[in-house]
């Protein structure tokens, strides 16, 4: 590297005579040069330069020494070259762990319309769709999520091998670790495999290890294989001194053992419905087995509440979609619809769910909508059962 060029990068001009560099200052041009090497450095160490050069006060020899050391070193960092010794930076770089995601117990605002009505008993849900890719296990963990922050107690239920729902809400799940399977090949009492969430106060789950893929061979030859999770549930309700406001079991998405029992437990059905045209085609299939469980196994199953996924106002087919199934259901669809967002699909990956990761998010926002209108629906379905 000339010494023109290094008088250039430091704002003075060409033509002025450069000291020769001190020790230090060789180390910092050499390892300036093995940056340039790069192709980054012209524009990594230009903003820093002009910044040096707009300070205002007339600089010695010394002075601009120490400069051409400490943007050397600037480059460096930035480029990920190793800085010569003896240099330094006051460079802030930007940190991974910036943006929403703060490790532990954090502070979730109150959602709107909180605190919400909690309902005089337990409300279990049974969060199903055979179509996978439609958001149940999102939507699970985020209304649970966000009833939580509404002042309710939830616990979620994950019957998923693949351990999603455990995932998000923070809850170790690797094998070995006490889950639902335990509970339904072991007998192992509920109470026993519930653990916290880390980032919500009220908000409790049974997490799904990989163990539970196995489960439905097992369960083959239980007798009554299809009420072992009802029973679970219905002995830590009548057990447990402080029962939770609402249950919400997350489906693998499929029709099998799991999912069978999932909706032997629930009192109600929500379904999670995707704004596209396939969604529509397996919902008549499910509607059919949740009659079929009605009728044989559960008959206090009823299907409440359906809330509409992945919402793209942009185009025409998700409002026709979402037109075509409030034509059908208009008094189980939901109001409030859940729109695509990138932040509930971030969110898992750092542990949390959107409430948490990013509260003023619109995803959030709209699971909190859906909490809010989930709760008052269902009191206000209580105190009009109550006066009839």
């Amino acid at each position: 590297m000339t010494a023109e060029r290094v008088a250039r990068d430091v704002g003075a001009t060409p033509d002025a005579p450069a000291e020769p560099p001190s020790a230090a200052g060789s180390d910092a041009v050499a390892g300036s040069d093995a940056v340039a090497g790069s192709g980054e450095s012209d524009d990594l160490r230009r903003p820093t330069a002009e910044a040096a050069t707009t300070t205002g006060d007339a600089r010695t020899d010394d002075t601009d020494t120490d400069d051409v050391v400490r943007l050397a070193a600037d480059a460096a960092v930035h480029a990920g070259a190793p800085v010569a010794e003896g240099a330094t930076t006051d460079v802030d770089l930007p940190s991974d762990d910036e943006g929403p995601s703060v490790p532990g117990r954090i502070s979730v605002p109150a959602p709107p319309g909180a605190p919400f009505p909690r309902p005089p008993h337990t409300r279990v849900f049974t969060i199903a769709n055979q179509k996978g890719g439609v958001g149940k296990t999102t939507t699970a963990v985020n209304l649970a999520a966000a009833l939580a922050a509404g002042g309710s107690r939830v616990l979620v239920v994950d019957t998923d091998p693949q351990g999603n729902a455990s995932t998000a809400l923070g809850i170790d799940h690797h094998a070995g670790v006490a889950s639902v399977y335990d509970v339904l090949v072991e007998d192992v009492p509920l109470v026993d495999v519930v653990h916290e969430c880390p980032d919500i106060p009220g908000l409790t789950c049974v997490p799904a290890t990989i163990d539970l893929a196995g489960a439905e061979i097992e369960l083959v030859s239980f007798v009554a294989r299809e009420m072992r999770l009802k029973r679970a549930v219905d002995a830590y309700l009548a057990e447990t001194s402080d029962p939770p406001d609402y249950i919400l079991i997350d489906c693998p998405p499929s029709l099998g053992l799991l999912t069978i029992n999932a909706f032997v437990a629930g009192h109600e059905v929500l379904i999670p419905i995707q704004c596209e045209y396939y969604a529509l085609e397996g919902l008549s299939m499910l509607l059919r087995n949740i009659e079929m469980i009605r009728r044989h196994l559960n008959p206090d199953l009823r299907l409440s509440t359906i809330l509409l996924t992945m919402y793209d106002a942009r185009t025409r087919l998700s409002s026709q979609v979402a037109d075509e199934v409030r034509s059908h259901f208009s008094e189980e669809v939901l109001t409030a619809t859940v729109p695509r967002s990138v932040r509930v699909s971030e969110a898992p990956s750092h542990g949390q769910t959107v409430i948490s990761y990013d509260p003023a998010s619109t995803g959030a926002l709209a699971y909190c909508r859906a909490a809010a209108e989930l709760a008052t629906r269902g009191a206000n379905a209580i105190d009009e059962r109550t006066a009839g």
